[in-house]
């Protein structure tokens, strides 16, 4: 189809084993668990990242795990959005968010970083912050001292379940997601979420 829809989905994480499992990285993880459910192709290094690409519905979706680490991010976004001709409003940022509870899920199109690195770079390097953002809830340690220590700290062993429920709600919703239904995807997700609790 000509008129077929590119997307750019970035996760936001730094790259390593050791930093795998850490709250920072659970963009790289909803990317992981997405292009898994969706059947994309094998990940390969391109554009300073690892890239996956698949479909959902009508549209072409472009997984991208920068390996810039996360204060360079948009060294690899940059380049794999010109290469495809993606303009911002079709790049989505899914990334850790301090100010959501554990669980949570919002999404926006521009707007501030909130102090997160990853989007602050991504903002440079389009010349723009009108790309959306999918804020994956990992709650605040209650003191900005400890903010650091908290983000690149690994999810505890009773965060497994609610992560593993949050991942699997998101690469259900992708679809809406990914047919422009932003709306529509974070209240599914809140559903399957909920559900699941319940």
């Amino acid at each position: 189809m000509a008129d077929q829809r590119t997307l750019l989905w970035v996760g936001l994480g730094n790259p390593g084993s050791e930093h795998a499992k850490q709250r920072h990285n659970i963009g790289f993880m909803a990317l992981d668990a997405i292009a898994r459910r969706h059947g994309f192709s094998p990940w390969r290094s391109r554009f300073k990242g690892q890239v996956a690409e698949g479909r959902i519905g009508a549209a072409r979706i472009v997984a991208l795990k920068p390996e810039t680490y996360m204060n360079g991010s948009g060294d690899a976004v940059q380049p794999a959005a010109r290469f495809h001709k993606i303009v911002p409003r079709d790049i989505w940022a899914f990334h850790d968010e301090l100010d959501l509870a554990p669980g949570k899920v919002r999404v926006k199109t521009g707007g501030g970083t909130a102090g997160h690195n990853g989007l602050r770079d991504m903002q440079r390097a389009l010349a723009t912050a009108d790309f959306g953002r999918v804020r994956l809830g990992i709650g605040h340690p209650g003191h900005k001292d400890r903010v650091t220590g908290h983000v690149l700290g690994n999810f505890a062993q009773a965060d497994r379940a609610w992560v593993e429920r949050l991942l699997d709600a998101v690469a259900d919703a992708a679809p809406l997601l990914a047919d422009g239904q932003a709306e529509a995807f974070m209240t599914r997700v809140a559903l399957l979420t909920a559900e699941e609790r319940a």
